[in-house]
């Protein structure tokens, strides 16, 4: 799917600036960005090659950057499906409801829930850092559960699901898992064993992550026309996170990071309001969904060295948002 509207602007060349900025403190040799407001594609932008050896494609609207974590935000549509469809009766339901083959000592009390908003205190299958609820650790054993319950509920693999129920019907044809190297792909010099949605080798182009985000602002809406029902995206963004004393712990929807108010575990910038929601992947890519400004804003970068000193994470990623944000606004004005 790619929006055809398009406004040709200087706007966000800070924004610009600071994601080259980074890709070059980072060792990136890729990145890129790509905006949508009000229906319409207000910035687009690429910069680099593929990798760093000689003769490497260079960055453009096909390139397909490996999203990493961003990954969980499809795997959370997958799940809102089978809510909506009655397969899964509610998020408080007990993992043991549905997969048979589980340490019931260890899973006991875990629910959907807890899966989906990384406070389900498991450490892999058979050990546990807290009870269900208590707290929040980000990591992939609730993922990976989740991916398991999936193919249980269609009695298909995730990438699968995806293909037939929602990439097809949204015209996405640069999206999908990946196990080769292709010429298209930014490649990580990562070897997958499959390519049926249970591995972080989910592959994106930069527009078509930013098309992601879209149909979760329009609530499923492409072209006026209603392809999934809107309650699937607005339960998927929708916080979902347990109720907990501390003021201090991220709050999620179907694994996407929502801005309630400024927290300190947040990736989301303190500027950006309420009702945002982010997610973020290893490699430093990032989609963010603003409605407040009807907005969708997404960089690509393909880290593969470590930190370098003095580079925070978190710190950059807030930036980011906020940067952008701002360039929005005054794009308003």
């Amino acid at each position: 799917m790619i929006l055809d509207n398009r406004i040709s602007n200087h706007a966000f060349a800070d924004l610009n600036e600071y994601v080259l900025e980074t890709k070059n403190l980072i060792s990136a040799s890729a990145a890129s960005t790509f905006i949508i407001q009000n229906d319409c594609i207000v910035n687009e932008w690429y910069a680099g090659f593929h990798d760093n050896s000689d003769g490497s494609r260079m960055v453009d609207a096909e390139s397909q950057f490996n999203v990493a974590s961003i990954r969980k935000t499809y795997l959370g549509i997958a799940i809102s499906l089978a809510l909506y469809e009655g397969k899964i009766k509610s998020l408080n339901d007990r993992v043991t409801d549905y997969l048979d083959d589980v340490n019931e000592s260890v899973m006991s009390n875990t629910t959907i829930r807890h899966l989906l908003t990384h406070t389900h205190g498991l450490e892999g299958l058979h050990k546990r850092s807290f009870p269900p609820g208590s707290n929040w650790k980000y990591n992939n054993a609730g993922v990976n559960l989740l991916i398991q319950m999936i193919q249980k509920l269609f009695d298909q693999p995730l990438a699968h699901v995806m293909e037939e129920r929602v990439f097809k019907p949204y015209g996405f044809m640069e999206t999908g898992w990946r196990k080769h190297k292709k010429n298209k792909l930014v490649w990580m010099n990562e070897s997958y064993a499959g390519d049926q949605g249970g591995e972080a080798n989910l592959f994106v182009s930069t527009r078509e992550l930013a098309a992601w985000g879209y149909i979760h602002l329009t609530k499923g809406k492409l072209e006026g026309k209603q392809i999934i029902p809107s309650k699937v995206f607005e339960q998927a963004v929708s916080i979902i996170s347990p109720a907990h004393p501390h003021g201090s712990l991220p709050q999620h929807g179907f694994f996407w990071w929502v801005q309630d108010q400024p927290r300190p575990t947040s990736e989301l910038g303190s500027d950006l309001p309420r009702g945002t929601y982010q997610s973020l992947g290893l490699y430093g890519n990032a989609c963010i969904v603003i409605p407040e400004c009807k907005a969708v804003v997404v960089r690509m970068i393909n880290q593969t060295e470590s930190n370098p000193p003095g580079y925070d994470y978190l710190k950059d990623i807030r930036t980011f948002g906020n940067i952008a944000y701002r360039c929005i606004r005054n794009l308003k004005r």
